[in-house]
């Protein structure tokens, strides 16, 4: 395979269906879609990146979930769908004009390798570029889960942090620089883990953590091993679908962080944990999405 090749599948959209599509495109494809908006032109490009071909069967699925969306009323714009083979280095380079440094409150400073900005006094900084991976603190899915990394630390007395999908490894590093331990994080694609783990070398947090590939459909349901903090940003359905296999990964005095959630979808998230004995402790709506904070009852 030409290690210097990547394929790409881009649709162009509104900023008002961005977020749609973003859904959409990652969950036909299994892998991070990232969007970027150009203030010139007013239309918002979502892509997603792979080794590999896409199969025809996920190419053949875009064009009808672009309907579904204009369906529910969004305005999609554009909506065309391009498919490329693009070279790595072109692909790199062209994520440093849309990627920004975040800061999430006093806590954390999020940045790319190639900006200067110093971190304020007692900020910890994460140095993240643009990977396979997405995952930059970027989206609001992302950014509610530092967030509440952030908050529900504790200096005096470290708690563990548990990872389910951790793409770039944003959360994870995140936690393993706030002081959390241990901290174990773990993905269903190769190509995640290997970003992840390059970041935390990056980050000098490689024997802080523990990244591997794993599968949340096979987690156990009765969990010797639980943590203080379970992040798990992923698709609705299959929140739902394993509920009770990641709620069994929280300590009972512990909190579930779960995000990636169309907020739409969001209350059919909430009944299936609350029927597990789950209430809802802090929530955020920002955009179409809607992430929320469980503790046991």
């Amino acid at each position: 395979m030409n290690k210097k090749a990547l394929w790409r599948i881009s649709v162009a959209t509104s900023l008002e269906a961005e977020d749609a599509v973003t859904e959409l495109l990652g969950g036909l494809t299994g892998k991070p879609a990232a969007a970027y908006f150009n203030l010139e032109t007013r239309v918002s490009v979502v892509s997603v990146f792979s080794d590999k071909p896409f199969p025809k069967a996920v190419r053949g699925e875009i064009q009808p979930g672009l309907e579904q969306i204009k369906d529910c009323g969004l305005k999609i714009g554009a909506g065309t769908v391009e498919i490329a083979k693009v070279k790595r280095e072109d692909w790199a380079e062209s994520w440093k004009k849309h990627f920004k440094p975040i800061e999430i409150g006093d806590s954390l400073l999020v940045k790319p390798s190639w900006i200067k900005q110093k971190p304020r006094r007692g900020q910890a900084v994460i140095i993240l570029d643009p990977g396979l991976s997405f995952g930059t603190g970027q989206h609001p899915t992302t950014s509610f889960c530092l967030g509440e990394i952030a908050r529900l630390r504790q200096a005096a007395t470290p708690k563990s942090f548990l990872d389910i999908g951790t793409g770039s490894g944003i959360l994870a590093i995140g936690a393993a620089k706030l002081g959390y331990q241990p901290v174990w994080a773990f993905d269903f694609d190769p190509e995640s883990v290997r970003v992840a783990k390059a970041n935390a070398r990056v980050n000098h947090v490689t024997q802080k953590l523990k990244i591997t590939r794993g599968d949340v459909t096979k987690l156990p349901v009765r969990s010797e091993k639980k943590f203080h903090l379970v992040c798990a940003n992923l698709i609705s359905n299959l929140l739902i679908a394993e509920k009770k296999k990641i709620a069994a990964q929280v300590r009972r005095d512990g909190t579930l962080v779960l995000a990636g959630i169309l907020a739409a979808e969001f209350p059919m998230v909430q009944r299936a944990f609350e029927d597990l004995g789950m209430t809802l402790a802090a929530s955020k709506i920002e955009n179409e999405w809607r992430s929320g904070s469980f503790c046991f009852a």
